[in-house]
């Protein structure tokens, strides 16, 4: 299966930030159906704030993914931090969020139900 990201929906399309996902884009065992998402990030985004009141405060979802240009910091609620440039492919576990460094655009694999679930929080944290 392929798509072309200008054939992906945004789910998130706002100052800053856009998020495409497509839903049903493969399984992954023990996570049923992937989604494969596309992220356009601004410099100085931080989704930290909008991830309050979710588990940890932070992402649940691991990600698998592939950072096209741009730099990136995660952080991890074990206290962690990690870097991530251009050209890198990535793994992140469950319980981390974001702050972008310079524009990024980032191919990420997300289980969908999961990561439907922080969306849809951020969602409500913007008021979208």
């Amino acid at each position: 299966m392929k798509i072309r990201k200008e054939d992906i929906a945004a789910t998130i399309d706002v100052p800053g930030a856009i998020a495409r996902q497509r839903q049903d884009f493969g399984e992954a065992s023990g996570y049923g159906t992937i989604a494969g998402e596309y992220f356009s990030l601004g410099a100085g985004t931080d989704i930290a704030p909008l991830l309050a009141g979710l588990p940890g405060d932070s992402c649940h979802a691991p990600h698998w993914g592939y950072m096209l240009e741009g730099s990136l910091t995660v952080s991890y609620t074990n206290g962690t931090t990690e870097d991530v440039e251009g050209g890198e492919l990535f793994y992140w576990p469950p319980g981390h969020s974001v702050r972008v460094e310079r524009d990024s655009e980032v191919i990420l694999f997300s289980p969908a139900q999961e990561h439907n679930d922080v969306i849809d929080h951020m969602k409500s944290q913007m008021g979208v």
